[in-house]
């Protein structure tokens, strides 16, 4: 049996196109980017990083001494935990964070809408900021306890300034970075000025802001771990100073890993309100 082609060929029965109409198949679609998010992802890479240390430990590839194991470690913190000293250094630590980073995300935002809103004060503030960021926060600590002394207001202060700068760039950076047709809708429909800083400003510099916090945050515990080792008396830098004393390293790393939870999370706390805040943007990451 054979069939006959448009121009009258005869084709054998093994080249016939099958009866009927030919199945349609869908295009495969190659997805590009990141792809989905992994549940619990933030969480991958520590939990491996502790399973080499783990098995580092057991096939004695660390030295004990140098690098104790991490149920060494755990038994040290549950020790510090029972005993009160743990809880009572991390609520000072915490403290101090805190209140540094409060003054230091409030004086970076407040310098980045003046500096991002007006040529004016961005001639007067941008340059002094850039001055900053070149000395690092912990090279003023001298000078610092000169003019504030070793007590809390020094440490808070020093936390302050390693906060301030990042907050500063990052929103300045989504200030100048806002659509300029954007101000031209808000002249259009005769927005006033504090209309525009509500509608316009804000949500165009809130992706810089965000971003900006991801970094004082860091830099935050960045700063604390030093200046709990400058004449403190308490926090988790003055119980790692201490053990560095008395050569307890079990504690020093019981002090690190607490600072690196602490950043982990905070870090963790930010990227949330990132992706509530930002939900409206389609980018890769989403």
């Amino acid at each position: 049996m054979s069939t006959t082609t448009f121009d009258g060929r005869a084709l054998p029965a093994a080249q016939a196109p099958p009866p009927g109409p030919a199945p349609l198949r869908a295009p495969r679609r190659r997805r590009l980017g990141p792809g989905k998010p992994v549940r619990y992802g933030w969480a991958i890479g520590p939990v491996l990083l502790l399973a080499l240390w783990a098995a580092g430990s057991g096939l004695g590839v660390f030295d004990v001494r140098s690098l104790p194991a991490p149920w060494t470690i755990a038994s040290t913190a549950r020790d510090l935990v029972d005993n009160g000293k743990l809880p009572s250094h991390l609520a000072t630590s915490a403290q101090r964070a805190l209140l540094g980073l409060l003054f230091g995300v409030a004086a970076g935002l407040l310098l980045a809408l003046v500096s991002g809103l007006s040529r004016l004060g961005e001639a007067v503030i941008d340059g002094p900021v850039q001055i900053k960021r070149s000395i690092p926060s912990l090279a003023l600590i001298p000078l610092l306890i000169l003019w504030f002394g070793i007590g809390e207001t020094m440490k808070v202060i020093t936390i302050a300034l390693g906060v301030f700068v990042p907050v500063y760039i990052h929103t300045h950076n989504g200030l100048r970075a806002i659509d300029s047709r954007y101000a031209e809708l808000a002249e259009t429909v005769r927005l006033g000025r504090l209309g525009f800083v509500r509608h316009v400003v804000l949500p165009g510099a809130l992706p810089g802001f965000l971003l900006g916090m991801r970094f004082a945050v860091t830099g935050a515990w960045l700063a604390l771990v030093v200046v709990e080792q400058v004449n403190a008396t308490s926090g988790i830098g003055y119980m790692m100073e201490l053990a560095r004393t008395y050569g307890q390293t079990d504690v020093i790393i019981v002090g690190l890993v607490v600072y690196g939870l602490l950043g982990l999370a905070s870090d963790a706390l930010v990227r949330l309100v990132e992706r509530r805040a930002l939900s409206w943007r389609r980018t890769l990451a989403g």
